[in-house]
């Protein structure tokens, strides 16, 4: 089945579609979430995504241990958990205008959701697609909810079993959902390309005869390129105008040289695998002539022997072809020739 994500077709050996995830990279303010739009768009990204959710959406606000990050490696190490998403959320009533900007620039518009209302919320505003994030690919009735909208869903698969994924397809399959992209991601900010196992990828889209694509948080390019190459039909990465300018994803995120680089790449890695071809290509017809064949290389009288003195195998391509080598050795020449001559047919007695 066709997919379509703001009128651009993916899969089927097309160049993977470009997400620019802006995330909580705005720092809380509606003109730098317009900026990062606007650098996405000048930087070649093909959409834009947004996440819908506020702290109340998320969580609740308790300062339990298990509602505080633990994790020595991770940007937000000992944080409550409300506290982050609070810090992050985009609010709701920036959604439309910053969809409206982005249309405005070419780019699709889609939103990651996270619970029931903000589905909800999100789906009047038209998006181009709905992802939802690895951490929500055990919440089934969101999934489920979101296979009946109708719109093509992106699904991170961070973390999850298989068992668990083949619960998400299940869901989504049954509740009329085919139009879906199953994205390798690893849950770590930031990841390292050692972590991404972008092979992994291949395999969910043999196992679930699906598309495939990327989620990626290393700060380099090359775990995207990776992903072109085994076919990714999307490749979604974080983007903020400097990771100087600080913010909860900024760790994480790359920047608008970094983006267009790794946009670049990914279009000439495409390019490169290209498809089974064999024989000589457009690009290769003017090299043809510089094959090796067989030339005298001595002067030879009329009734003498070819012999390995006489005769080599060297480039160009203007003899007989090197196959027809030891055919042509203890034949007896037509004619007199001199040396550096292409050998042809005319010139070998057929009665030696």
């Amino acid at each position: 089945m066709t997919i379509e994500i703001g009128g651009q077709s993916i899969g089927n050996g097309r160049r993977p579609l470009i997400i620019a995830e802006l995330s909580g990279n705005h720092r809380g303010t509606f003109e730098e979430a317009i900026e990062i739009v606007r650098v996405a768009a000048s930087n070649g990204a093909d959409a834009v995504k947004l996440q819908t959710y506020t702290p109340g959406t998320l969580t609740i606000d308790s300062a339990r241990p298990e509602f505080v990050i633990h994790d020595a490696g991770s940007p937000w190490d000992g944080r409550r958990l409300w506290d982050l998403y609070a810090e992050a959320y985009t609010p709701w009533e920036w959604h439309e205008p910053i969809f409206r900007a982005a249309r405005a620039e070419g780019l699709a518009c889609i939103s990651t959701v996270y619970d029931l209302s903000s589905l909800e919320f999100l789906l009047p505003l038209n998006p181009d697609a709905i992802k939802i994030a690895s951490f929500e690919v055990v919440h089934i009735p969101l999934i489920k909810a979101a296979a009946r909208s109708g719109k093509p869903l992106l699904l991170s698969t961070g973390m999850a079993e298989v068992t668990e994924i083949d619960e998400a397809v299940a869901a989504m399959r049954d509740n009329g959902c085919e139009r879906f992209v199953l994205l390798k991601c690893t849950s770590a900010y930031p990841s390292k390309e050692s972590d991404a196992h972008v092979s992994t990828m291949r395999d969910m889209g043999h196992r679930y005869g699906c598309e495939v694509g990327l989620s990626d948080h290393s700060l380099r390019p090359y775990a995207a390129y990776a992903a072109t190459a085994l076919g990714a039909s999307v490749i979604e990465k974080h983007v903020t105008r400097a990771r100087a300018h600080g913010g909860p994803d900024a760790a994480f995120s790359i920047e608008p040289d970094e983006l267009r680089t790794l946009i670049e790449g990914c279009a000439l890695v495409h390019a490169s695998c290209g498809s089974v071809q064999y024989g000589p290509q457009p690009a290769e017809e003017s090299s043809l002539k510089e094959r090796c064949s067989i030339y005298v290389v001595r002067p030879v009288k009329k009734g003498e022997s070819f012999t390995p003195e006489n005769i080599r195998i060297i480039r160009p391509a203007s003899g007989l072809a090197p196959k027809y080598y030891a055919m042509v050795l203890g034949k007896t020449c037509t004619r007199d020739i001199k040396e550096e001559v292409p050998m042809s047919w005319d010139l070998i007695s057929q009665q030696s």
